[in-house]
């Protein structure tokens, strides 16, 4: 039933109720009891319940959250988390979708052409969205200009895992090694951002090291567990077990602050190299031109969702920290990790791709 039929059947109620009043009866003696009691009943039953009002912004019903990356990664781990709720949030269905290649470049660039109504967002890194502006002479997208911010959720910092035989228990230690024997130490490299920690090191200590790339971070990390490297920045997470039985040691951790699951693990600034800071962040992301209103509700939204207990737990055990900054402050990190990246290429004399 809708609104005019209810409204008319109200209406020949209340008629019919006035004439029966009017004439001192209601007729119809056996139905005395049921036709007053359905007379004298409250109108207002009749009217259907209004639907609950639409708060903020429209949503397209369903939303492509774009991982440039293959699941099991770190932006699958964090866009899978967020999703379920964010769609719930927005009134939509949000739906994760990897296009892994080159870095990230594939899934960038597709969002980067894509509408700017709130249907497709990416979750970005600090390598989609800061290391390839400066790795690559003809990137496709322009991680400013493309783009609109949205928030920076969490980081992970990556561990400088050394194998048992390298002889250093810190990292004074360790770049005193690297002094008296220049080159003899090797770094087993995966992936622009272990490389650009790995120079960053090296620029800062004034140590010699020679790089050994592997085609991936789980190949580097086994090298240096094996034996086969001696050294590699990676997660921590990923190597906490060998960390546990000794297979491996941590010198530092290349974040502002210390692991929750590593508190006994100073960051590389701590360990003697001040102002060193190289992490791996995680962002949303949305075309650029899409509406304000829509990239303010998936900010709060978003943001709210990594705070939720459960969530917070998840990110925490796993070696992240939250950070769920507003859409400027992404901005600027996008602009500054561009920037050291420029920097430590220039320096180390890292070419471009």
């Amino acid at each position: 039933m809708d609104l005019l039929d209810a409204t008319a059947i109200a209406i020949a109620i209340t008629r019919l109720r006035t004439a029966c009043v009017a004439h001192g009866t209601f007729g119809f003696r056996r139905t005395r009891g049921l036709l007053p009691a359905l007379l004298l009943a409250p109108i207002p039953v009749l009217f259907p319940a209004p639907a609950p009002a639409q708060d903020g912004p429209v949503f397209p019903k369903q939303i492509r959250m774009i991982i440039g990356s293959v699941p099991g990664t770190g932006p699958d781990f964090i866009a899978r988390l967020i999703a379920p709720a964010l769609g719930e949030a927005v009134r939509a269905v949000v739906v994760t979708d990897n296009r892994g290649g080159t870095n990230g470049i594939v899934g960038a660039n597709f969002v980067a052409g894509a509408a700017a109504d709130g249907s497709v967002l990416m979750m970005g890194n600090a390598g989609t969205h800061g290391v390839n502006a400066a790795l690559y002479k003809k990137l496709p997208y322009d991680p400013v200009r493309d783009f609109a911010p949205v928030s920076e959720l969490a980081a992970v910092s990556l561990a400088l895992i050394v194998h048992p035989s390298v002889p250093a228990k810190t990292l004074r230690e360790l770049i005193a090694v690297a002094k008296a024997a220049p080159g003899k130490l090797n770094v087993a490299i995966a992936g622009a951002t272990g490389e650009l920690m790995g120079n960053a090191l090296k620029l800062q200590a004034k140590i010699d090291m020679k790089n050994i790339p592997y085609k991936g971070g789980a190949q580097a990390a086994l090298a240096v567990i094996s034996g086969e490297a001696d050294l590699v920045f990676t997660s921590a997470f990923i190597v906490a077990e060998q960390y546990k039985a000794g297979k491996v040691k941590i010198l530092g951790v290349g974040g502002a602050q210390r692991l929750t699951i590593l508190p006994e693990v100073p960051t590389i600034a701590e360990g003697g190299l001040p102002g060193y800071e190289h992490e791996q962040w995680y962002a949303l992301f949305a075309p650029a031109k899409t509406p304000p209103a829509l990239v303010q509700t998936l900010h709060a939204e978003a943001t709210r969702i990594v705070n939720l207990p459960d969530n917070t737990a998840r990110l925490v055990a796993t070696g992240h920290r939250i950070i769920a900054g507003t859409p400027q402050q992404l901005a600027e990190r996008v602009r500054r990790e561009i920037e050291k990246t420029q920097q430590i290429m220039q320096a180390s004399g890292m070419p471009q791709q």
